[in-house]
């Protein structure tokens, strides 16, 4: 075994810790302060872990954090992989094999992103239920190569990225907080990913708002691909941190300094909330079962416009095409 194989690295961690996280968490950019909240925390930088990547990018802290949260044992990560740092997805999404090896069940995963979803307000918070993984359709898969059965099936279905049952107990723990009635969090939508380091053109973020995307940023998809393929359960969290610009000259371009300040805004809040999910996890059933049906109220696009998004879309590339062959 090389010694970037997940499990020699996950057998060294297993040597220097005493933990046995069941729940991961992957920060996203100026995220990594969920991981202050971790209790008798263990801190290891990912420069010392032998195998592991390394971030370079502003916010992500590089460092692995476990203890306990929320009364369960966890593992944090501050500071994820990005494509754009020229790693390839499977070394991307190697940690997320060493969470498996680990022992862990359910993963949170949480970006900072841009809004293309017009109800969107910078600092809204997107339960996210789908995603548009568009370097993974283009080939950039971090299952793209020899299977590894250990972790998962050569084909592995993503009818179910987000688990539904956990999107609604962040909700409902989100009620219980009383976080709903000030209507920054919406209880779904669709985040694309797209491979950066460049901001989107305003182009293409009409595409992909036509495409039915309510978000856009550089990552997230390859981590969630993995664990599903490995049966982990996902949870995902977009904060969104400015609002995309739809036209030539439609608004001040973005900014990583921004996306910093943005997170800030929630910071606090988002930290009590997945504290309050993960302690809400031993009864999540039943919180689940005796759910109230609340109806959509702004948040991620309604299943009838997506689709109409999405014909819209079809419809243009077929005029495209034609015209080309003319």
């Amino acid at each position: 075994m090389s010694v970037d194989d997940p499990k020699v690295v996950a057998k060294f961690l297993k040597e220097k810790t005493k933990y046995r996280p069941t729940i991961g968490i992957v920060c996203g950019s100026g995220l990594s302060g969920l991981a202050k909240n971790v209790q008798e925390s263990q801190t290891f930088n990912y420069e010392d872990i032998p195998g592991f990547p390394q971030t370079t990018v502003a916010g992500h802290a590089g460092e692995l954090v476990f203890g306990k949260l929320g009364g369960a044992e966890v593992v944090c990560m501050k500071g994820r992989f990005h494509s754009y740092e020229g790693h390839p997805m499977s070394k991307i999404a190697m940690p997320i094999r060493v969470f498996k090896e680990m022992g862990v069940e359910i993963m949170f995963v949480t970006n900072a992103a841009g809004g293309l979803n017009p109800n969107f307000k910078v600092a809204d918070v997107m339960i996210m239920s789908d995603h548009l993984f568009l370097p993974g359709m283009a080939g950039k898969n971090p299952l793209v190569g020899e299977n590894d059965a250990d972790y998962g099936p050569r084909f592995v279905p993503m009818t179910d990225p987000y688990d539904p049952s956990l999107s609604k107990l962040a909700w409902e723990t989100a009620r219980q907080l009383e976080l709903l009635e000030k209507g920054f969090i919406h209880r779904d939508g669709t985040y694309a990913m797209v491979s950066g380091p460049n901001y989107e053109t305003p182009a293409e973020c009409r595409y992909l708002l036509a495409g039915g995307a309510d978000a856009v940023g550089m990552s997230t998809a390859p981590e969630v691909v993995v664990a599903r393929h490995c049966g982990i359960r996902c949870l995902g969290f977009t904060l969104v941190s400015n609002v995309c610009v739809m036209s030539v000259n439609g608004g001040p371009p973005p900014n990583h300094a921004e996306v910093l300040e943005a997170t800030q805004v929630r910071a606090v809040q988002m930290e009590k909330l997945v504290a309050a999910i993960i302690a809400n996890l031993p009864r999540e059933v039943e919180i689940v079962s005796n759910a109230p049906a609340d109806p959509v109220k702004g948040g991620g696009t309604p299943a009838w416009l997506t689709g109409a998004y999405a014909v819209g879309a079809l419809a243009a590339a077929a005029i495209i095409f034609r015209g080309t062959q003319q």
